[in-house]
């Protein structure tokens, strides 16, 4: 099904390539006509008009397995469009792309045909609340495999739902996820951009993504629509469950949640303090000013777009931007990173553990939004966070073997693993970092990285389980 449905998203730009032919055309024809065969004999072998009863170990095979799957289905445009001759790049891009990671081996997209960039932007629309949540809200004959899978989808967090069915909670967090990107793409219109450049911006913006239609999109932004993409990528970062209560009109909602009161003052916190250095730095005040606003947001979001930098860069901003990446943004968000609730729960007991150091006899429980967390949950948490920080050593001692400088290799092992992609990250890093420099194998392992970030570790590791 969910080659299927790519199947059909991939229809869009093939219609763009033949209208505007910019030769693309033959590329997507050939793409469709593996995945399209491919997609219909899956649904033969696996019999027509049944129910499927999913378990917990075969859901975490499903989810691990999409997530390999269709980004491998997602790289063939790239090949067969002849935009890059190797699989390594291909992969690396599809795999960004679907992961809303933003790393890019194409350092000025433009010289792509605008269907191949529409492909990547949509890439990371599709994968931007996930491919699991995309084959949820398509396939109804799932029954308790929906919950199941759900679970796997979230395997690191608990997710709150919209609707005791599964189905249809996740369409209503389609339905939000849709009227942003619309709402973006109107307000990007009215700002003076083109259609090609509006449509691109608001399906990465949206997904956290952070992919760009040409290497100076955000520059060449006025200052309206800098403002605008500031917003929703603040939004973006936020738990979909909470946006559609902000439609409702629930706004209570949204301050009595402990999760975005914490998102919103780290970000207050944060831009405060990157304005105070900056004005201490010497740089000019409306610089100063406006540059935190828009770079913050980018970063905690994990958007990852980037602004030129400030005359006089400071070192307190690559601080403030490394514990961004770490931090990430809001639990059930398009965004990535370790995720502030897993950050509350982990303060929260070691609080509880220096206080019963004082009094052993104490009770005490970690409690998010006046409700206890149960203990499994806890110890769950503890484990991601090992493993992230893990993953992060890991792909910096991998990148240093391939050449790169270890802060250079953290940073970018840290960003890829938190799908930040191109964020500013040390003075002389950042959006100007050359991928397609890098040697296959630091690729290949980037992408590793990128998909473990995204379906946050566990359903990945399940894959090796025996038992």
């Amino acid at each position: 099904m969910l080659l299927s449905v790519i199947s059909l998203f991939m229809l869009i730009p093939l219609a763009v390539a033949l209208l505007s032919h910019d030769g693309a055309a033959p590329g997507f024809a050939l793409t469709l006509a593996i995945t399209v065969p491919t997609a219909l004999l899956s649904l033969l072998l696996s019999g027509r008009d049944k129910s499927y009863e999913l378990h917990h170990r075969e859901s975490f095979w499903i989810t691990a397995v999409a997530w390999i799957i269709i980004p491998l289905a997602g790289a063939l445009p790239f090949l067969l469009t002849h935009s890059t001759t190797s699989v390594a790049d291909a992969l690396f891009e599809s795999v960004s792309g679907f992961t809303t990671t933003g790393s890019s081996v194409f350092s000025h997209p433009e010289q792509l045909p605008y269907s191949l960039l529409l492909w990547r932007s949509l890439t990371q629309w599709i994968g931007g609340l996930g491919l699991i949540l995309f084959l949820i809200a398509t396939v109804r004959r799932l029954s308790e495999g929906s919950l199941r899978l759900y679970s796997a989808e979230f395997s690191g967090t608990v997710q709150r739902k919209l609707h005791p069915r599964i189905a249809t909670s996740v369409s209503y967090m389609w339905t939000v996820y849709i009227l942003f990107t619309i709402l973006l793409f109107v307000g990007l219109l009215i700002g003076g951009n083109s259609i090609e450049r509006s449509f691109c911006l608001a399906l990465s913006t949206v997904s956290t993504g952070g992919f760009l239609p040409s290497h100076d999109a955000i520059t060449a932004l006025t200052p309206f629509s800098t403002t605008l993409l500031t917003v929703f990528m603040f939004l973006s970062g936020v738990n979909v469950a909470l946006l559609y209560y902000l439609i409702r009109g629930r706004l209570n909602s949204l301050w009595r949640d402990e999760e975005f009161r914490v998102y919103t003052v780290l970000y207050l916190v944060a831009v405060g303090s990157c304005i105070v250095a900056l004005l201490l730095s010497g740089n000019n005040t409306a610089t100063s000013i406006s540059y935190p606003f828009f770079h913050v947001a980018s970063t905690i979001s994990t958007c990852g777009y980037c602004l030129p930098q400030p005359a006089v860069w400071t070192q307190w901003l690559s601080a403030v931007t490394f514990v961004l990446i770490l931090t990430g943004a809001s639990s059930g968000s398009t965004g990535g990173g370790i995720k502030l609730k897993r950050l509350m729960i982990l303060i929260k007991y070691v609080s509880n553990y220096f206080t019963r150091m004082l009094h052993p006899n104490a009770v005490f429980r970690v409690n998010i939004n006046g409700h206890p967390m149960e203990a499994d949950y806890v110890e769950k948490v503890f484990g991601y966070v090992f493993l992230y920080v893990l993953f992060v050593i890991m792909g910096g001692l991998v990148l240093t073997l391939c050449g790169c400088d270890i802060p250079v290799s953290l940073c970018v092992s840290a960003a890829n693993m938190g799908n930040l992609g191109p964020s500013p990250l040390i003075n002389s890093m950042g959006a100007t970092f050359d991928y397609a420099s890098l040697p296959s194998l630091a690729k290949l392992f980037l992408a590793f990285l990128m998909t473990a970030g995204r379906i946050e570790i566990f359903a990945l590791l399940a894959l090796f389980v025996r038992k």
